[in-house]
């Protein structure tokens, strides 16, 4: 068994963490740039209606994610992590220079929106599977007694992701007009994702794999199958139910507020930005705090922490929002919602991977958790912008409240992951590592 240098185990975190940076920046730009190219792609004269269309093609993304899940999950569990890993950075880099070089409508009609649809498909086929892939890499690349903090590091690349696309459509904003962005500035953050997507894919094909998938190659059970995955109900609904309340108040305050804020609150689109932009940098930089913490208290107590909060703060925070007339009240209510929320994205990933063996970890992760996702957090603006139109806006606070109950209730009745690991179970390793960079055995290529 070999035995990595804390240096090495380092260097693999970075080089898993990277990519999941750079596709969740592929992702992003899509949604950020999408007022810029819609006319490229449906033309109709109607703004709104061009938004709705190109609105439409990211919903369809998100509701391959599970199918994504599933289909590289079975994948790592039965080729190794870091294959895995690399062709997913593959996929998704050979999709956003697609649509980075894609013709418009205007040149070929009909097949423009025709291949974006496929393009965005297979990237959601992409990020799907990049979810439970490095949540399971990190997690098993990490030296025992410090997966929660080296694990927190996925949430980190992912809200990191979102910050750098909208750094660059703001330097892209100020570099160019409106006319320009809709003419062909809007293919260059495609084209940066591209190339970002290549650096990453090649430090990735320096990556070691995993002990604890090398380890479970040698045997002889199977590997990556939904009927082995079947044998494991609890903790495939566990995920479920932990994944519920959290991927609701996830993308209630990092993506819908910002709506909110702009719509039911009249708050001017660049000072939500700002406060956006504030918040969620504070927000990534609790990530390790957080997930460090878990290592030393456990898992549940942050699950707890999130679980009270969501189900206790939630309505208070958003009806605080429309008492308090001031940025500088609308910036700390939305970083307390985000706090709490820390809770739940620090661990999750570290705790999903500690409850399956490591056969069917990869498939155990991510699938339950991607059919989650996308039932649930794919449609929290749905939920919430159908609730405003009908005159009840406020019903989708308690909606949130009540999401993050169930999921308090999910986590009193689990078991305390941190004790009960099936990491190690899977795994030799001893927690004191050689200080020397290089390993003990054989180098894996």
């Amino acid at each position: 068994m070999q035995v990595y240098s804390q240096k090495r185990i380092t260097s693999n975190i970075i080089k898993g963490s990277l990519g999941n940076m750079i596709e969740w920046f592929d992702w992003y730009i899509y949604a950020s740039f999408a007022i810029y190219f819609a006319g490229s792609f449906f033309p109709d004269g109607d703004q709104t209606v061009e938004l709705l269309s190109t609105a439409a093609v990211f919903a369809i993304g998100f509701l391959m994610r599970p199918f994504g899940s599933f289909i590289m999950g079975k994948f790592a569990d039965r080729k190794g992590r870091r294959s895995a890993l690399t062709l997913s950075v593959s996929i998704m880099a050979t999709g956003s220079l697609l649509i980075a070089i894609i013709p418009t409508y205007q040149s070929i009609g009909i097949f423009a929106p025709l291949l974006l649809v496929c393009i965005r498909l297979v990237q959601g086929l992409s990020l799907g599977g990049e979810y439970g892939i490095s949540a399971t890499y990190l997690s098993e690349m990490a030296t025992p007694g410090r997966r929660g903090y080296y694990a927190s590091f996925q949430y980190v690349t992912l809200i990191s992701g979102q910050l750098i696309a909208l750094i660059v459509q703001i330097i892209l904003q100020a570099m160019f007009s409106d006319g320009q962005l809709r003419a062909f500035g809007w293919r260059i953050p495609f084209a940066i994702g591209a190339v970002g997507a290549v650096i990453v894919l090649y430090l990735r094909l320096s990556m070691d794999e995993t002990n604890q998938f090398k380890h479970a190659k040698q045997s002889k059970a199977a590997r990556g199958t939904l009927r082995e995955l079947l044998k494991y109900p609890n903790q495939v609904l566990t995920v479920i139910g932990l994944t519920f309340g959290g991927t609701i108040a996830f993308y209630t305050y990092t993506t819908y507020m910002q709506k909110y804020m702009i719509n039911s609150l009249g708050l001017a689109p660049k000072l939500v930005t700002m406060i956006n932009f504030a918040a969620l940098l504070i927000f990534m930089s609790l990530q390790p705090l957080f997930g460090h913490l878990s290592d030393k208290i456990g898992r549940k107590p942050l699950l707890y922490w999130f679980g009270l909060g969501g189900t206790l703060l939630t309505v208070p925070i958003f009806l605080g929002l429309k008492s308090f007339d001031s940025p500088i009240a609308s910036f700390l209510l939305m970083l307390s919602g985000l706090l709490i929320v820390s809770g739940y994205t620090s661990i999750n990933a570290i705790v999903k991977a500690e409850l399956f063996p490591t056969e069917i970890r990869a498939l155990g992760v991510g699938f339950p958790y991607g059919l989650t996702v996308a039932i649930f957090g794919g449609s929290v603006e749905y939920v919430a912008l159908w609730l405003k139109h009908i005159g009840h806006e406020d019903w989708f606070f308690y909606y949130v409240s009540a999401a993050a109950f169930v999921s308090f209730l999910v986590y009193v009745h689990m078991l305390e992951t941190s004790k009960e690991s099936k990491l190690e179970e899977s795994t030799t390793i001893p927690v004191s590592q050689p200080e020397d960079p290089t390993i003990t055995g054989p180098r894996d290529h």
